[in-house]
């Protein structure tokens, strides 16, 4: 048996290549086209109205024309990591990755998907660049720095301080408060939260409000195995949910939104607040984000373990990962990989496309003022909470999912509980 036989029986008990197996007949199509022996392949999810996707299309074009090599781009979006183990079963993946860190690609580096890069970080001088909790982050149970971290997630919660007024509230800091503004804004005809109840959007906020009532060690527990039933304080946040929808604090039909319908909700004046990442702030127009403030979700009045209004921060984002392809490629990758964490391209990333970046740096987005004054969101102003994808696993997201637009609906805190738990149950 050869070494690429073993590693791709190795990768396909490890990634589930029994339902991937289909899809190999087509891996041909899966593999950027490239040519001459300068040329490198890049699968990105940096593509479409992702919010960065213009800038790293120009960055990939200036480099090209600068040093004379190929750059060959395949891109998709949230399939990007079945299609990336499709191929890698085939051994004709791209040489590197650009992909969120959750889920699947979690066990990418220790199946042998990728390979490990802590020690190209300093080989390649990139260790000063890059914040060091970002590494920290992106450093698995092994001890290996997974892929370079790139860019980053910072999730605040967005009011409409217009809207606010006009009902004659303030920006709400409790959740007391925040159900007093939610009639407020009803009955002057305004929406009150809107969210993507029917998506991730709507579990990121389900899971932000439960760790109001969680230490982030015991979230780690909670969002790792499921047993909410084994938490008071996730069986409290449970029930503060169901309290806060109760009383009419989401926008009606919320279970049936999704992320892009929340955002065009409160772009168009519809809803006052929403939780929406800074990526996602950056496709709010200027005319609408002139009258908005971005802080926190609001603290639970009581019996809560936060102090100030929750942000969910993460240095996950898109991460810049190599591939066993790629490590016959190394002479090639390390200038283009220099590249991306340059002065120059970071600041495009931040002024063009308001995407916060996991490079160290001073920039601050000056045409994206939300984002801007997300970055500047300080552990005084906000409590910063964990983002959960990276402890749930894989099969559990979409379970996970439908369990929330049920929680968003009219199912009781007994019934979220054990169907959350089921969730995980029946992905096992």
């Amino acid at each position: 048996m050869t070494e690429g036989v073993s590693r791709r029986t190795v990768l396909k008990a490890a990634i589930g290549g029994g339902v991937l197996a289909p899809l190999l007949s087509a891996c041909g199509a899966l593999t950027p086209a490239s040519s001459g022996p300068r040329s490198i392949s890049v699968h990105t999810q940096l593509s479409g109205a992702v919010a960065g996707a213009q800038v790293f299309a120009q960055v990939v074009a200036d480099y090209q024309r600068r040093t004379g090599r190929t750059v060959a781009q395949l891109k998709n979006g949230s399939d990007l990591p079945i299609v990336f183990e499709t191929s890698t079963l085939a051994g004709k993946e791209a040489d590197v990755a650009v992909v969120n860190m959750m889920g699947r690609t979690l066990g990418w580096t220790g199946a042998g998907a990728t390979i490990p890069v802590e020690d190209l970080l300093d080989a390649w001088g990139l260790r000063d660049k890059i914040i060091p909790e970002a590494v920290q982050e992106w450093t698995d149970e092994d001890g290996h720095l997974r892929a370079f971290p790139f860019t980053r997630t910072n999730w605040p919660v967005s009011f409409n301080t217009a809207l606010l007024e006009e009902a004659g509230v303030g920006i709400p800091t409790t959740s007391d408060e925040l159900i007093a503004a939610a009639d407020a804004l009803r009955s002057k005809g305004i929406g009150p939260v809107t969210v993507g109840g029917s998506d991730w959007s709507g579990q990121k906020l389900f899971l932000q409000i439960l760790q109001g009532f969680v230490t982030q060690q015991e979230a780690r527990t909670v969002f790792s195995t499921g047993r909410l039933s084994e938490s008071p304080g996730a069986i409290a946040g449970v029930r503060h949910f169901v309290e806060l929808r109760d009383a009419g604090v989401f926008v009606d039909d919320v279970q049936g939104f999704t992320s892009d319908s929340e955002l065009t909700q409160f772009n168009t004046r519809k809803a006052a607040v929403v939780p929406a990442m800074s990526s996602a702030l950056a496709l709010v127009p200027a005319e609408r984000a002139a009258e908005v403030t971005v802080g926190g979700w609001p603290v639970p009045s009581g019996g809560g373990v936060i102090e100030r209004p929750s942000v969910i921060r993460s240095f996950n984002g898109h991460g810049i990962w190599i591939s066993e392809n790629g490590r016959e490629k190394l002479d090639l990758i390390e200038p283009f990989v220099k590249e991306l964490y340059s002065d120059a391209v970071t600041d495009a990333f931040i002024l063009g496309s308001g995407r916060d970046m996991n490079r160290v740096t001073d920039t601050v987005s000056r045409d994206f003022p939300l984002v801007a004054q997300a970055s500047r969101l300080t552990d005084e102003d906000v409590t910063p909470v964990m983002l959960p994808d990276l402890l749930i696993p894989d099969s559990v997201f979409e379970p996970m999912i439908r369990v929330t637009a049920m929680a968003y609906g009219s199912a009781g805190a007994d019934q979220i509980v054990d169907a959350f738990e089921k969730s995980y149950a029946s992905a096992a």
